[in-house]
């Protein structure tokens, strides 16, 4: 199967990125892409939340899932968008990370929250406290496609093994992490990951990435490491997009998950334990 990852350079205005995502979703599917994805916040990268509260909507409102979703059905592909920042209505006025997939009806097959938020110092001066803007998710999702069912995640939930383990023991084949990642710790701790999450589950891993300097009207700039990547569920790199944003396709073969798990059955093998302590 062929999937396509799209490695995006958005701004902080939803209107021009959804003009840039659609032209290189319609070149996925001129090169014959089957499933299609997204990295994190495909709608709006910016720093300030009342820049954010001004053009960011709710779900039911929001220009980039409508648009998506009917380009999915025209297309007639699958697509993981994925992740919008969408107002909720909450008390707090948070916001949500959301990724969807869509199916090749345009329909909505699956939703998921961002559960772990990034609250970090990673240098003195890069510090995020994505808490403060957005309210994490509580439910673990596998959506459910006509290839594999897929684990959805999203960006900083790649650092929490359990979360992906419990994806695959739900029967996730493939698992997806679209991000917005740091340049320090993308160069860092990216590729490691990524690998690591595969081998542990013998799954696909498919992580859509931002990538570059965001362009920003009025408040401080954001840079991303890029890098899209698509892991074998044998921890192979099969596909990595560099820092360019594009369209990066690559084929699946989901027997590939099978031979893994049988030659490591890790999933099969891991017991319960008491302790420490």
């Amino acid at each position: 199967m062929k999937t396509a990852l799209l490695q995006l350079n958005v701004s902080d205005d939803p209107v021009a990125n959804l003009e840039v995502t659609l032209g290189y979703f319609r070149q996925a599917v001129a090169e014959g892409a089957e499933f299609i994805l997204t990295p994190e916040v495909t709608n709006c990268v910016s720093t300030s939340r009342k820049h954010q509260n001004e053009v960011l909507q709710h779900e039911a409102d929001d220009i980039t899932l409508a648009a998506l979703r009917a380009e999915a059905r025209t297309r007639g592909v699958w697509l993981l968008i994925g992740s919008l920042g969408l107002k909720t209505g909450d008390a707090d006025g948070r916001f949500a990370n959301r990724s969807f997939m869509i199916s090749p009806q345009g329909e909505i097959t699956g939703r998921y929250d961002k559960i772990h938020m990034f609250d970090v110092s990673v240098t003195p001066e890069e510090t995020w406290r994505e808490s403060e803007g957005y309210r994490p998710g509580t439910q673990a999702v596998v959506a459910q496609t006509s290839f594999a069912p897929v684990g959805m995640t999203v960006c900083y939930d790649v650092r929490f093994p359990k979360l992906h383990a419990a994806l695959a023991n739900a029967g996730a084949q493939i698992l997806t992490v679209p991000a917005a990642f740091s340049p320090v710790t993308g160069a860092a701790h990216w590729h490691t990951l990524l690998r690591a999450r595969a081998i542990e589950t013998g799954c696909y891993v498919l992580a859509p990435a931002q990538t570059g300097t965001h362009a920003s009207a009025a408040h401080k700039t954001r840079r991303t490491y890029g890098h899209s990547l698509v892991v074998s569920p044998w921890g192979e790199v099969q596909m990595d997009a560099g820092e360019m944003p594009g369209v990066y396709t690559t084929d699946l073969d989901m027997g590939e998950v099978a031979k893994a798990r049988s030659r490591v059955p890790s999933l099969e093998n891991a017991r319960p334990f008491d302790g420490p302590g």
